[in-house]
């Protein structure tokens, strides 16, 4: 069912960070007992959008990115994201442009999740049972993507509770052992010590400004 999440994983050392992972629509995280659920339901509720509104996405694939940023974004916690790709360097960088850094990591985001749904083709996401306790403030949620005539893909999403609100947010994607943080990090990482952390952000609004184009399926 999901092949923007195939496209994630196939990108992880490039471009293509999470998706976090995919998908979270308009509940919230708190108003659900377990947030595996919630991934079930919001993975169909995000696709059945996008399958609903394909013509308009042909017609202006820059809507797609307008489905990303309603339906996934205020569910994402991507400053949390930001803050673990910036690693040991979050303690040396200017604070100044910290701000700037995550709010042009937020849209980097969108951009990805953007280029990998573009190319949506309908493949089978299969989320494995999981156990869930109240008590509990981050969790792993796993799942297997089914494409016919290719091999199992085993995905890890990974969530954290925030302390205040209590909503639970999905901030990594683990794709056959390989975190997209962790790839991101490695990426930025000899950037912001070689060129400092303005470098990175220049890399990400230039990709955030590429127009975005939908693949015919």
């Amino acid at each position: 069912m999901n092949s923007v999440i195939s496209n994630i994983i196939k990108n992880v050392s490039q471009v293509t960070l999470f998706v976090l992972t995919a998908f979270i629509a308009s509940t919230s995280f708190a108003q659900q007992s377990n947030p595996q659920l919630l991934l079930e339901q919001v993975t169909n509720t995000t696709f059945t959008r996008i399958e609903a509104e394909a013509q308009e996405i042909k017609a202006n694939p820059d809507h797609l990115r307008d489905i990303i940023d309603q339906e996934l974004m205020p569910h994402i916690d991507y400053k949390f994201a930001a803050f673990k790709v910036l690693g040991k360097h979050f303690r040396t960088v200017p604070k100044a442009q910290i701000p700037e850094f995550v709010e042009e990591f937020r849209q980097y985001l969108i951009s990805n999740f953007a280029v990998a749904l573009a190319s949506y083709g309908g493949q089978e996401l299969i989320f494995e049972p999981v156990k869930f306790e109240d008590s509990a403030k981050s969790m792993t949620v796993k799942a297997i993507i089914r494409e016919e005539a290719r091999p199992d893909i085993h995905v890890n999403f990974k969530l954290r509770k925030n302390s205040k609100t209590q909503e639970w947010k999905t901030y990594d994607l683990v794709a056959e052992g390989i975190s997209l943080l962790s790839s991101k990090q490695s990426e930025f990482a000899p950037m912001i010590r070689q060129d400092g952390i303005q470098a990175v952000i220049d890399v990400m609004k230039n990709q955030n400004s590429e127009p975005l184009t939908v693949a015919s399926n």
